[in-house]
């Protein structure tokens, strides 16, 4: 199917216009042409931190490109967001803001490691995102942290974000990007630090919720009565390790990425203060992992440890009980020349030898922490 069906060019005058303001709301729906997808989130051109409505995509770019060749200060831009798009869609964006193939090949299939690769004036960013996710009853085969991709496009006037995943959606950044022109007026690279901002605050805020859970269950560990749960500790460490696996491969690219000369020397700072707060991050996360290993050490030992205890108690009472079924045991073999057989007290000094004898194993058990 040609891709050309799925987002139809729209048709339109080459004389340059002036940016327009947002039609009302009743005639922005009967008029503007949206791409049929289900993928496609958002679009808009942003023109001097200003969200202009645009009939397609193709319009969108051609008012910002117009903007930028008339000012001096090219900062107007064109954001796309789509989530989990299929092929023709990506291939249809890249024929439109010449995405190079291999870049677009990855932003389909999905799965890749955190990466930043140039091709040409623009840039491919891969960054994984992570999520807590809420249990009631937490147990051993509960998943305790999401993972998603978010990968993005960032050209001289364009932004094209393509997001995997359920969790890290990009509508809290839009809206805070448009509440403050300021920001917008960064261009593309502002959009990008803007993203990878919230997903590193994300990463901040699921660490800490792992370490609180990793604290509750260390508590638990070292109580006087625990159940020690080993599964549910081994959870927390394979847990641990995928979000390991998510947010260690980031800190090269995103150290890499605010040296580069494609990024403004204005914003390079700012980059370097998400590469400091991802620094941070990974040392968190590098702790509660060890912390982790540690706990699952402790829990592993103080199984043993209570096994051993049980086993002392229960062979202590096997020792006290042998005494009196030896005893039984040695006057039931019905032997005719046996002592104290015929004797009226041989009954109650057999008895009282059996209480005096477990009653000496008792205590010394009992002394010795062994009951």
């Amino acid at each position: 199917m040609r891709s050309s069906l799925l987002f139809p060019r729209i048709k339109h005058a080459r004389a340059v216009r002036a940016p327009r303001p947002a039609p009302p709301v009743d005639d922005r729906v009967s008029t503007q042409c949206v791409p049929p997808s289900d993928s496609l989130v958002e679009y808009a051109a942003y023109i001097d931190g200003k969200k202009i409505y645009a009939l397609g995509i193709p319009d969108a770019l051609e008012l910002v490109r117009e903007h930028n060749s008339t000012h001096e200060k090219a900062n107007a831009f064109v954001w796309v967001g789509l989530h989990e798009p299929d092929a023709p869609e990506v291939e249809w964006l890249a024929e439109v803001f010449a995405l190079h193939p291999l870049a677009v090949e990855d932003a389909v299939k999905a799965h890749q490691r955190p990466k930043v690769e140039r091709y040409g004036d623009s840039l491919f960013v891969v960054l994984k995102t992570v999520a807590y996710l809420d249990h009631d009853v937490l147990t051993a085969t509960s998943e305790i942290i999401g993972t998603g991709e978010i990968m993005a496009f960032v050209g001289p006037d364009f932004v094209v974000t393509v997001r995997h995943g359920l969790h890290c959606p990009l509508t809290e950044v839009r809206e805070r990007l448009e509440d403050k022109p300021k920001l917008l007026n960064r261009g593309p690279t502002g959009v990008l630090h803007a993203i990878a901002d919230h997903v590193v605050d994300k990463y901040l805020t699921v660490a800490d919720l792992m370490q609180a859970e990793l604290e509750d269950v260390e508590a638990m560990v070292f109580a006087e009565v625990s159940a020690r749960d080993i599964g549910r500790i081994y959870n927390l460490k394979r847990e641990m390790i995928e979000m390991k696996r998510s947010v260690t491969p980031l800190q090269s690219p995103l150290a890499t990425l605010a040296q580069r000369r494609m990024i403004p020397s204005e914003m390079r700072e700012y980059f370097r203060d998400v590469v400091d707060h991802l620094a941070r991050v990974c040392e968190q996360v590098e702790s509660s992992n060890e912390l982790c290993n540690s706990i699952l050490q402790a829990a592993l030992a103080r199984s043993n440890a209570l096994a051993n205890e049980d086993m002392r108690k229960i062979s202590s009472w096997v020792a006290i009980m042998a005494v009196p079924t030896m005893i039984a045991g040695i006057y039931g073999m019905n032997f005719d020349n046996m002592p104290e057989l015929r004797s009226a007290f041989g009954y109650p000094i057999v008895i009282g030898v059996m209480v005096v004898v477990c009653t000496l194993l008792y205590r010394g058990f009992r002394r010795n922490g062994w009951m």
